[in-house]
C-alpha cells in the first residue's frame, strides 16, 4: 500500500512540475509508524466457496489513507475469523507489501463482481517485495495466513459484505428529524 502511496505522491509531483524532494514529509511519515493501530471499524464479511460452503469473518475496514498505509503492521496475530479489508476509491491494480507485518498473511484480491480473482497465500513477513492482484480489482483483503487453503477458499469464490456495497466501505448515515 505504501509503495502504491508513494507512486501517487510522484506522479502529482511530476503533473504539477514539483520536485519530487517536496515530498520528503512521505519519508517522515513512513518513519513515526511503529506500533499497531487500534482496532478498526468491524464489518461482517462471508466467502461463498464453490462447493457451497460459507465462510463467516469479522474484519476491519481501512477506510482512510493512514488507516490502509498501517494495515495489519506490527500485529502479533490474525484471529482464524479476523482481517482486514481495503477497499479502493475506483477498480485499479493493487499492489501490497509486507513491511512490518510480523505474521504471515493470506491477501486475497476481490474483482469487480466480488469474486476472489487472486490469492497470495503465505505471504513472508516484513518483505518488501511486491504483492500484485495480477489485474483490476475493487478490494483487497488480508486474512491470517494459511486460512483460505484451511477452510478451501479458492480463486472464483463469492466475497459479500455490506462494505462492499458502499463506496469505499464509508456507510451513508440518514440524519432522520425528530417528529
Amino acid at each position: 500500500m505504501k509503495k502504491r502511496f508513494l507512486w501517487v505522491c510522484a506522479s502529482l509531483a511530476a503533473w504539477t512540475g514539483m520536485n519530487i524532494s517536496s515530498f520528503n514529509f512521505v519519508k517522515a511519515a513512513e518513519q513515526e509508524i511503529t506500533q499497531a493501530q487500534p482496532p478498526l471499524e468491524k464489518q461482517n464479511l462471508t466467502i461463498k466457496t464453490k462447493t457451497g460452503k460459507q465462510q463467516f469473518f469479522s474484519i476491519e475496514i481501512a477506510k482512510t489513507p493512514k488507516e490502509q498505509e498501517i494495515g495489519e503492521m506490527f500485529r502479533t496475530e490474525i484471529p482464524d475469523d479476523g482481517g482486514m479489508l481495503f477497499i479502493w476509491p475506483y477498480p485499479q491494480s493493487s499492489s501490497m507489501w509486507m513491511k512490518n507485518t510480523v505474521v504471515p498473511l493470506d491477501i486475497v484480491f476481490i474483482d469487480t463482481n466480488n469474486h476472489i480473482q487472486y490469492i497470495a497465500e503465505n505471504t513472508v513477513p516484513y518483505s518488501l517485495a511486491p504483492i500484485n492482484s495480477l489485474g483490476t480489482v475493487k478490494a483487497t483483503l488480508e486474512l491470517k495466513g494459511g486460512i483460505t487453503e484451511k477452510l478451501g477458499i479458492m480463486v472464483g469464490d463469492t466475497v459479500e459484505s455490506l462494505a462492499l456495497q458502499i463506496p469505499n466501505g464509508k456507510q451513508i448515515i440518514k440524519n432522520e428529524s425528530k417528529k
